[in-house]
């Protein structure tokens, strides 16, 4: 039987040290705390139902955040009267008049919602709507509405909030440097059309809705009508109402109708919807922010919104109607510098965020119906009847209406008139393909 020699002292010591730095090494990993954003970092709501982006943090952090986040809940969610359930899972609460948000400002407090004021006289009646159908809103389809006296609006989510990037960049759009529309900033892009050189007071169009694909949690889709005044820089003011693909937002891949206004270029004044105070909403069937129904397919049935922003000529609101007539509230004049008096800008069409616009490639996020405008009507998203007010209260055909678009072979945009769609427009686009790598 062969001996063996003792362990060399000398190499045992080494490897017993090797273990003991290991161990050590291992449980500091173990109990380092994981880096987390901070809660002013950023930009605006980026999110999605995964939860957002850089935000792992330590119990108390989560606690601490999850505090925040209830007392934010019970300050813009406010008492209602009755609870409607949506099908697509929104909580629709019945709010009266008088404690909505726009009541929380310190001009309004103690307020009531104005009367309906005079609406803007059209020269011409369209018999367009005959070749197309009226989308409304899909909470409405569970049979239950709002009583008189009461606001729809829905209900803000834990989950909503936390999506967000901080809890004081909710419901804002992102802050990034602003530049003039026949350019990107901040990855967003455009495909519109506009017209400028005059004082304007109001505008209407109809907005085809669809479902375009959003492709990253951190972007969206939206086409809406812009009201700018002021310059590009930070004392931008802008109304803009439309519908908008947000799942960072919303947490969904509804199509929704949505508000915005600032009048400091998105930077502290502000919001979507009625997540502040400043719009007042009047209309107890329409929900800001809530889904809207039904909406059009590829090569078959389609459906739009009339949307329609005016300044009353009496008190100097800026007034909104959706739909059939239908009166949802207005922001009161006193919210803007600019356009407190007239807009110098009107826009239509869409607009989407391309994150993947640092890294190189173009985002397939979609535009409109997510094909390009030459595809035409069932397949092409579009615009009709476009119109301004003047400042006699009048509806009016546009005049030297300009298209722009920032990068033509991902979105693209092509404009027309007829008799029956007056002036009108095709737009949108797939985002990145063989020619927008």
């Amino acid at each position: 039987m062969a001996s063996s020699s003792a362990p060399n002292p000398i190499i045992a010591h080494f490897v017993l040290s090797l273990l003991l730095l290991l161990l050590l090494l291992a449980s500091m990993l173990l109990v380092s705390p994981v880096s987390s954003q901070q809660e002013g970092e950023g930009g605006g709501g980026g999110g999605s139902s995964r939860g957002p982006r850089n935000q792992t943090l330590q119990p108390d952090d989560q606690l601490r955040r999850l505090k925040r986040v209830r007392a934010y809940l019970n300050k813009i969610n406010k008492p209602s009267v009755h609870t409607i359930q949506s099908p697509d899972g929104d909580v629709i609460d019945c709010v009266p008049s008088h404690l909505q948000p726009a009541f929380d400002h310190p001009q309004l407090k103690g307020q009531m919602p104005l009367d309906p004021p005079e609406r803007p006289r059209a020269r011409n009646s369209s018999a367009a709507d005959r070749a197309t159908e009226t989308s409304f809103q899909l909470w409405l389809e569970s049979g239950e509405s709002c009583p008189e006296g009461t606001i729809p609006i829905r209900r803000t989510t834990e989950a909503d909030v936390i999506r967000a990037s901080s809890i004081g960049r909710f419901g804002r759009k992102p802050i990034r440097s602003i530049r003039r529309r026949d350019s990107t900033g901040g990855g967003h892009e455009h495909a519109v059309v506009f017209v400028n050189g005059e004082q304007y007071y109001g505008a209407k169009a109809s907005i085809n809705v669809w479902t375009p694909k959003v492709t990253d949690e951190y972007e969206f889709s939206l086409s809406q009508i812009w009201l700018i005044s002021g310059s590009f820089g930070n004392d931008l003011n802008t109304i803009e109402a439309g519908w908008q693909v947000s799942p960072a937002f919303y947490g969904d891949d509804n199509p929704r109708f949505f508000t915005y206004w600032t009048t400091d270029a998105y930077q502290v004044t502000g919001c979507y919807n009625l997540l502040c105070s400043g719009f007042v909403q009047t209309n107890n069937k329409i929900a800001i922010g809530a889904a809207i129904s039904p909406m059009s397919t590829y090569h078959g049935r389609q459906y739009d919104v009339s949307v329609m922003v005016w300044k009353d000529p009496k008190h100097g609101h800026w007034w909104l109607e959706f739909g059939s007539g239908l009166l949802v509230g207005y922001w009161p004049e006193f919210l803007f510098s600019h356009l407190r008096t007239h807009a110098d800008m009107i826009q239509f069409g869409g607009e989407i965020v391309n994150s993947g616009s640092m890294s190189g490639y173009h985002t397939s996020t979609q535009m409109g119906s997510g094909h390009f405008p030459d595809e035409g009507f069932k397949k092409a998203a579009y615009f009709r009847n476009l119109q301004v007010v003047d400042w006699d209260n009048s509806l009016l055909p546009l005049t030297n209406l300009q298209v722009m678009a920032d990068h033509p072979n991902c979105y693209n945009v092509r404009k027309g008139r007829n008799n029956v769609w007056g002036d009108y427009f095709y737009y949108g686009g797939p985002g990145r393909n063989v020619k927008c790598p």
